[in-house]
């Protein structure tokens, strides 16, 4: 199975979103290569917010290029057969954190914003970071910081709160 059918199936099994999920399902339709930062028109981007619920807090990165605080995440490479691994890859690799999971149930949101390089599909998972995790800023970080949940708000913008709220329900 390709990652352009594993999104398709994902998206189609996504509960919530209903218009938004539509979106994205029709750009799959109109674009075979609609999971890749090649396409023009836009793209599926997979990502993750980092958590550890046992302290309550979140691990945000600041941006390099955005220089806003975002949780870990980006573009689909070759390598990722799922969205669900893209979703993992990014945030060990943007996290430094091994041992990351996935929280059950799929993706948690979806989040339609625009980048300097296009339109970004993202599909939104949670991974919990395993007891006593130790981060380690990439090349893509101006900075990488742990958050409380209660101030999260101050730092992010709403996408990102609404990420949080959505992850809490989950978990």
């Amino acid at each position: 199975m390709s990652l352009h059918d594993d999104a398709v199936l994902v998206l189609k099994d996504h509960q919530g979103q209903d218009e938004l999920r539509q979106v994205y399902l029709d750009h799959l339709v109109a674009h075979p290569d609609g999971v890749w930062k090649a396409c023009g028109d836009g793209h599926i981007t997979a990502s993750a917010l980092v958590i550890d619920p046992s302290r309550g807090r979140v691990l945000l990165t600041l941006h390099k290029k955005l220089r806003m605080w975002l949780q870990m995440g980006g573009h689909c490479e070759p390598v990722d057969a799922t969205l669900a691994r893209a979703a993992l890859r990014e945030a060990t690799e943007e996290s430094g954190i091994d041992g990351l999971a996935l929280a059950p149930g799929g993706p948690v949101r979806l989040d339609r914003h625009h980048t300097p390089c296009a339109w970004h599909l993202d599909v939104q998972y949670a991974a919990v970071a395993p007891a006593r995790a130790v981060e380690a800023i990439s090349d893509e970080s101006l900075d990488l910081r742990w958050f409380p949940y209660a101030e999260v708000a101050d730092v992010a913008d709403d996408s990102v709160v609404r990420l949080l709220e959505a992850t809490l329900a989950r978990i």
